[in-house]
């Protein structure tokens, strides 16, 4: 399962790179066709390690990339 939330991170963090603005919980999870609650497993992974910024409040948070994107090493 480690290794199927890391996967999905990268995928995460690859969708909000490529966005030019901070994306809404709902068109990650439609973008990348997993499961949802595997998506919010990833994104309290990213969050955790300080790669994305969450706002708002549920349940379509906003998401972006945080400051320091140097790329996801998951």
């Amino acid at each position: 399962m480690i290794t199927r939330i890391g996967l999905a991170a990268g995928k995460i963090w690859e969708h909000l790179d490529a966005q030019d603005k901070p994306s809404q919980l709902g068109d990650i999870i439609s973008s990348l066709e997993e499961d949802r609650d595997l998506v919010l497993m990833s994104m309290g992974w990213l969050a955790r390690e300080g790669h994305i910024v969450m706002s708002g409040k549920g349940p379509n948070y906003t998401i972006k990339l945080s400051q320091h994107k140097g790329g996801y090493n998951g």
